[in-house]
């Protein structure tokens, strides 16, 4: 997995008669530009076969290492299947961060920014076009991943007693909250990886994007098994990017999460755009070859 995967700049397009191009061919030339970076590099294929292996192959192993019978009864385990079945999105999250930060920091590393920005003046505009097309990317992987994993559950948890009967219904995504759960698991692949995109067009530097990215990803909840007072645990659940994202897998229990769903998801979210402005800015106003 090499940087220099992502070095090859958009191409340039010829005026439409009687003008410029349009804003549309602008936007199509672009995006077709960052797919065809993106597509024709070894390592893209090979991280997302990863993160599609290593989220399935997690989950697997999740579901089968538990059992209502290290339970005193299967109703007394509490156990939240849908979640448990979405465990490898801690390493699925790893992946998306990678590709993110490759996806501009390759160019950077290369040199190759210099003739992008030349045939694409407007900085933000290849930033808006990577954030599109890794988007799009990350959305139909997390899919394939989320898949995967549910199918798993379903045929993996009844035989360890969390059947039906005993109040675990099979995870199903005509059940509104493992949709809910399904749906914001891919939604937190694609901020990550966005948020590697932001840190990277801010810090131009791949192992510098990395290192800032998985460590505001995985050091809180680190953090949090080593302090004792509940009120700062509590406070890293609610406001930092990973524990808060993830409350959105939950089913079960939710009024004893730190912060609901949808808006620990929007906490995320947050992050991901405040990286992205930032970057954005970043290229705006520093030299492509600081």
């Amino acid at each position: 997995m090499t940087a220099q995967a992502f070095g090859r700049p958009a191409s340039s397009v010829p005026p439409a008669p009687g003008g410029g191009p349009t804003w549309t061919t602008t936007a199509a030339r672009l995006l077709h530009a960052e797919w065809t970076k993106l597509r024709t590099v070894p390592s893209t294929w090979w991280l997302l076969g990863t993160a599609v292996a290593l989220m399935a192959a997690v989950g697997a192993g999740s579901v089968s290492a538990v059992s209502t019978d290290q339970c005193a009864s299967a109703a007394a385990c509490q156990e939240d299947t849908v979640k448990l079945s979405l465990t490898g999105i801690w390493l699925g999250m790893a992946v998306a961060a990678v590709l993110g930060a490759l996806a501009l920091s390759g160019e950077f590393g290369t040199g190759t920014i210099r003739a992008t920005f030349t045939a694409t003046p407007r900085r933000w505009r290849v930033l808006a076009a990577k954030a599109a097309v890794l988007s799009g990317v990350m959305a139909a992987v997390g899919a394939a991943a989320v898949s995967a994993s549910l199918l798993i559950g379903r045929l993996v948890l009844p035989g360890n007693g969390f059947t039906a009967e005993a109040g675990y219904p099979p995870p199903s995504l005509g059940d509104g909250p493992t949709l809910r759960a399904a749906a914001g698991t891919v939604l937190v692949l694609v901020l990550v990886a966005l948020l590697g995109l932001g840190l990277a067009a801010l810090l131009r530097d791949t192992a510098g994007t990395l290192t800032a990215t998985l460590g505001l990803l995985y050091l809180a909840p680190i953090f949090k098994t080593l302090i004792s007072d509940e009120r700062w645990a509590h406070r890293l659940e609610r406001w930092a990017p990973m524990p808060a994202g993830l409350s959105i897998q939950s089913t079960r229990d939710l009024d004893r999460l730190a912060i609901a769903p949808w808006p620990g998801l929007g906490v995320l979210a947050a992050y991901a755009a405040g990286a992205l402005l930032l970057g954005a800015l970043a290229l705006r106003i520093r030299d492509a070859a600081d």
